[in-house]
Formats: structure tokens, sequence, C-alpha cells
């Protein structure tokens, strides 16, 4: 009985604090400052922040090539030292653990910027990485920036050669075995592996003294990723061959050189870049330079330029961005309007619809036809053009706005992309992000693959979005694909009732996405599997009303990880439970009344420091700008819609 008081209490005051922070004039003011934010040729586009080591590569990149900027990296050292923790140290996403790989590249970036190593914080930063064990701990995609400055040797990363890319589709190991973005980071970098070209650096910044062991007489630059006997065995096979390295025949390196810079050329993606993604990028350019090409060739100057169009400049602070996410900013901010009642016909919606269409893959059989050569490309990518690796989870989200905004206009559209989400289906009922059937496991196993995100298989997150735009286009579980993908979604629940979140985090979002496929697909939401996923969510509302999850719940033993709450997490966690039903609970109007209670900046966002999105777990992490903005407006919109409406369940597939 007291607990039936508490929550009616609780209650109360939620739907007083709901009708005094006017719902209705906060969900007008940040529509219209949504609206505000769109492009004049109709799309909208958000900052996408990662962690300190994409401008740190930046600054790398400048001095490897001796195109130093100072006045452009003395914003990045801004930066870089704002982000710093406490401790000397830089996290993997904001007031996280510091991390060896992004502290080593912090502080050399800011020494070749001209930072004393005595500043106190150098100092402080140098104590750090000498505590976790010095710079030799840093993983491989560190530990080669460091060999190209001549900062350890080559012995210091696994071997890694371009006639990797001559091998047959059938072989162990083939560029269509890894996830798109290992491929296309991998493809130049055995370029630069094969040739070892030294490092412009012409200040001469070095770093020896982030080592514990002076770097060549290190012997433990390798570790086993696994720990499995594999692992083990690959490492002493990468022992055996680097001596014999310089017996490899000399022209077959010359043919596997000219075939990976082949595929580079092809996937260059004028001013958006190789695999649009900044390592990529710089790889690439890094290796054309190896190669001898001309500062004035076209090739080179373009996809020089496309690095330059990811930084962040403001008057005395900038950074480097990883990539940008304008067609998944544009779709997910139209589904927000959408709710708010903005019309399909609005010139907001004309215009994001037309960008979009225009974006569409149609024309290129990307990296993925591998696997699915016989599909008709129809897919979105991530970035504003990157037609050989469109997204299986924009594609979704988009047609599902496209459908809902326009059906009658964009029906051809929404059926190239409804026929590629089909095709790329994976045997396990699951989709992928960007390719099919991409579940080498053995892979992980290589010295290489320290970083763990080499493959792309099925997550519970894009599967979800997948048949939330089959539902809405009307196939039900009728049509196999529809009944493998519930099965699928069924399958990886976790014990407690949660779904884990590939691309968002964790298992807030993996909920939330599993939610609104399951609603969408028409599931039975009083089903114990629903019912313990509900039972999770509720049971992870804070005090204050709000829903948080701390990214490093991707490491075993810190699932439940929560330092506060926040809006983009706490509208994921609403949106999950009105999907399943429960709009009259006590926890939505909590929820709601904690979206409503908290600040927002003059562009209408939410305040939100707080990283909630994934590039790979426990590796590699992002902060959308765009969060805080559409998501809990969405949220709010569809709380009024479905109270106005007397309704339980929402019709769409988001």
């Amino acid at each position: 009985m007291s607990a039936n008081v508490t929550a009616l209490r609780r209650s109360g005051s939620a739907a007083e604090a709901i009708a005094r922070h006017d719902l209705d004039g906060t969900i007008d003011n940040v529509a219209r400052a949504l609206l505000a934010r769109q492009k004049a040729d109709g799309h909208w586009v958000y900052e996408l922040e990662a962690d300190a080591t994409i401008p740190a590569e930046y600054i790398f990149l400048n001095h490897y090539l001796d195109t130093i900027d100072d006045g452009v990296e003395r914003k990045l050292a801004v930066y870089l030292r704002r982000i710093q923790n406490p401790d000397g140290g830089w996290p993997l996403f904001a007031k996280g653990d510091s991390n060896i790989s992004a502290s080593v590249k912090g502080y050399y970036a800011l020494k070749m910027v001209g930072d004393s190593p005595d500043a106190p914080h150098m100092r402080k930063a140098r104590e750090a990485i000498l505590a976790m064990g010095g710079a030799a701990k840093a993983n491989v995609f560190t530990r080669f920036a460091l060999a190209l400055f001549g900062q350890v040797p080559w012995r210091a990363t696994p071997v890694t050669r371009p006639e990797a890319i001559l091998l047959p589709l059938w072989s162990p190991f083939h560029i269509a075995k890894v996830s798109y973005w290992s491929r296309t980071v991998m493809v130049p970098l055995f370029v630069l592996a094969a040739l070892k070209p030294k490092a412009r650096n012409p200040r001469r910044v070095g770093i020896a003294e982030l080592f514990v062991t002076p770097p060549d007489q290190e012997k433990n630059y390798h570790n086993n990723p696994t720990g499995s006997l594999l692992g083990d065995i690959l490492l002493v096979l990468d022992r055996v061959i680097r001596p014999l390295e310089p017996l490899f025949p000399k022209w077959l390196e010359n043919k596997a050189i000219q075939r990976c810079m082949d595929f580079t050329l092809e996937r260059l993606n004028g001013e958006d870049g190789l695999g649009a993604i900044f390592p990529a990028m710089a790889n690439s350019v890094m290796a054309m330079d190896a190669l001898g090409y001309a500062k004035d060739d076209p090739r080179y100057t373009t996809a020089r330029h496309s690095i330059d169009k990811l930084l962040i400049l403001g008057e005395e602070e900038g950074y480097c961005q990883p990539c940008v996410s304008p067609v998944w900013d544009t779709g997910l901010a139209m589904h927000a309007l959408l709710e708010t009642g903005v019309s399909g016909d609005h010139p907001a919606m004309v215009k994001a619809v037309e960008w979009l269409k225009a974006c569409q893959a149609t024309e290129v059989a990307g990296d993925w036809a591998w696997q699915r050569p016989n599909l008709r490309p129809g897919g979105w990518a991530f970035q504003y053009r990157n037609d050989h690796y469109p997204d299986v989870d924009d594609t979704a989200v988009v047609a599902m706005a496209l459908e809902r905004a326009q059906p009658a206009t964009t029906k051809e559209s929404v059926h190239r992309a409804a026929e590629w989400i089909f095709g790329m289906q994976c045997k396990n009922g699951g989709w992928a992000a960007f390719d099919a059937e991409n579940e080498h496991y053995h892979l992980n196993h290589i010295p290489f693959a320290d970083h763990g995100a080499l493959l792309d298989p099925p997550t519970l997150d894009v599967s979800a979005r997948c048949l939330g735009l089959l539902a809405q286009l009307g196939y039900d579980r009728r049509f196999a694909a529809v009944e493998r993908g519930l099965d699928y979604m069924r399958r990886v629940q976790e014990p407690d009732g949660s779904w884990f979140g590939r691309w968002g985090t964790n298992y807030i979002y993996g909920t939330w996405s599993a939610l609104a496929a399951f609603n969408a697909c028409g599931e039975d939401m009083n089903a114990p599997h629903i019912q313990k996923a509900v039972a999770w969510l509720k049971g992870r509302q804070r005090a204050d009303g709000g829903w948080g999850e701390d990214c490093a719940t991707y490491w075993d033993g810190r699932q439940a990880e929560c330092h506060e709450s926040t809006p983009s997490q706490t509208a994921w966690a609403l949106l999950g439970l009105m999907a399943a039903g429960e709009i009259e609970s006590p926890e939505v109007e909590r929820g709601i009344a904690y979206l409503l209670s908290q600040p927002r900046d003059a562009g209408g966002k939410w305040l939100e420091e707080r990283f909630t999105a994934v590039g790979f777990p426990r590796v590699f992490y992002l902060r959308y700008h765009g969060y805080s903005a559409y998501f809990p407006l969405w949220a709010l919109a569809r709380y009024r819609n479905l109270k106005r409406g007397n309704a339980k369940r929402t019709p769409f597939g988001l």
C-alpha cells in the first residue's frame, strides 16, 4: 500500500511539474529552434565529437607532411588541454577513465605544438602515461603513428603486408571479411607499412620520455587480443614472419601496392574522402605522399581538403570531427518534427525530402556487393556522400521518415530502400551496419585486432530499425524476413530483460530500439520478454526522474554504471516505455517532467556534456551534438500525441 501511495504522490508532483513547465510551449519553442537550424538546401547537420585522438592525429598529419598551421593547431591545443582529465591522462569520453592510447596521442600532439614537457599539465600527463605502463602499451594504431615518426621501431607494429590485398575471397583473410571502417583504414596503411616512410617532423619532436623501457630495447609491444590459443599461435607466427619480410619478392610487393592504391583511388569519394572517416582519409593522404604524388595532383589536394573540412574552429578553440552526420541528423530531425505536428507539405519537410532523395546511393554497387552481388543498390550513407558504404541503419531511419512525410512522392525511393534492406538481412535473422555475413571471428585473434572492432556482425539496434521500416511499410510476420528478425531480437535479449546497444549508449538505447520494433510489428506487449524489458527500464530510472548510462557499461562488470541522467538517454527510455504501452505510468510522467525541467541553450538544445553514442565499444566513443536537440523533442511530442489521442501505442516504426 505504501509503495502505491508513494507512486501516486510522485505521479501527482510529476503532473504538476508538466503543467508548470508548459509542455505545449516547450514543444513549440524547441521545434521552431530545430526548424531554424535547417540548412538552405534542406538538411540538418550537427557537430560530431570524439576524443583527443582525432584532433591529435590531425596535428600529427600536419607534422608528418610539414604542412604545419600554427593558428589552427593552437586552437586544437586549447581543446586538448580542456578535455584532459584531472589525473593528467585523456579519456575516451567526457568524464571517463584515462586511456593510454588517447593520452599518448594527446601528449605528443601538445608537445608538437610547443607545450613544454615541464609545464604542469604535461608533467601530469607524462606521470599518468608512465603509470599506465608507458607508450609501449598503446594500441596498434597508436604504435603505427609512432613508427611513422620514428618513435618506435617498426617491429612495434604487427606484420602488415600489402600482399594481403591479393588474397582470394576464400582465404582466411580477405579485405571483404573485415568491416568497412577497418577495410578503408587498412588498405592505405598496407602501403605505409610496406614503404615505412618517415614523417618530416620539422621540429624534431620526440617522446622518448613516455617509455618505461627505451623503445629500441622494448620486447613486449604485442599482445594476444583475445587471450585464446589461436591468438598465441598468431603472435608466434608474427614473430616468425618478420625476419622473412626482406625475402618477399619485390615485384609482388609492388603489384600489391598498386592494387591497394587502385582500391583507395576508386573510393576517394571526392571532398568527402576515403570511407568519409578521418583515419582512412589521413592514411590515404600519407600513402599518396609516400608514393611521391605531386602536391598539386587533384587526387591528393582533394583528399587533403576533405580532411580540413572536418575541422570545427571557434575564435579560441577547435577540434577535428571523425566524420560528419548530415543524413543521420536529417532523418532523425524529420522524425522529431513530424511528431510535433509539422506536416509533410511544410516547406522545411519538402526541402528535407528532396535533399534526402538526392543522397540515395542507387548507382554504385559498394563493397557490400561482395556478399550480395545481385542486389540493387538503394541505401543511404551516414555522411554527405559515401556511396561505396551505405549504412543499413541510416537507410531504415531515412526511409521511415520519407514514407511518413510524403508517402506518395517518395514511393520509389522507399521501395528501393526496402528492397536493399531485405537483401542485406543476415543468415541469423539480424542486420549489420554496412555488410552482410561479416562474422569471421577468427580474425579477432590477429595481433592487429587489439582494438576489438575488426568485424561488422548483426546487432540488435540496426535490426530493430530494419524491422521498424518493414512494419511501417505493411510487411508483417507473414513475411519470413520479419519473423526471422523478430526471432533474432528475442534470442539476443539480455538475462535482465534489456538489449545491448551497439551504436548508442547502451542498454537504454538497445532496449528502446527493441521495444519500438516489437511495437511496430504488433508483438503482444504483455508478453513476458516485453514486460521484463519494461521492468528493467523502470528500474533504471533515477531519483531526478531521468535516465542515464555511462559509456563504461561496455566493460564487463560495469554494466550498471551511471553517474547522471542525460536528456537524450531519458528520451530513449521514454520512447521505449511508450512503445510498450506505458503512457499512463508514473515513470513516464516523471521522465517527461525531468525533460521539461532541464536547461536548454539559446538554440533549443538540452544541455548535455556526456557522450551517449559509440563508434567502437571500449575503443572509440561519440558525442552527437544533435541528440540533445531532436530526441527529447521527439519524446515530449510523442507523449503529447498519445495522451491527446487516448492511445497506448504508436503506429510508426520508430
